[in-house]
């Protein structure tokens, strides 16, 4: 009896910590206005595909958001060039959409 008591608590405390840290994965969809056209980022279908956030969140979920550096202090790249470096460069290695309009597909800002 001792050990399914024992077996249902780890059961639940592995549910209970799968289910708090899926909650905090960010929002499933990201919209970024563009003057090229608002790029629509599957931000929840980016997740399944990298085994770590800091391969694109290099600074940490928890720095902000990536225009409060890149385009505001001179040792960041400007926004533009750090998101198509990072961005475009995954997708030419991982078979990606690399054209503009495959992302830029949004109403102008």
């Amino acid at each position: 009896m001792k050990r399914l008591v024992v077996l249902l608590a780890a059961v639940a405390f592995l549910a209970i910590g799968t289910v708090v840290v899926a909650a905090n994965n960010g929002p499933a969809e990201i919209k970024l206005a563009n003057k090229m056209g608002e790029i629509t980022f599957n931000h929840a279908a980016h997740q399944g595909k990298v085994a770590d956030c800091k391969t694109c969140h290099h600074k940490g979920v928890e720095a902000g958001k990536c225009t409060g550096c890149h385009g505001v202090k001179p040792e960041a790249p400007a926004a533009k060039d750090a998101f198509h470096k990072q961005c475009k460069g995954c997708h030419q290695e991982k078979g990606g959409p690399t054209g503009c309009k495959d992302c830029h597909k949004g109403a102008k800002s």
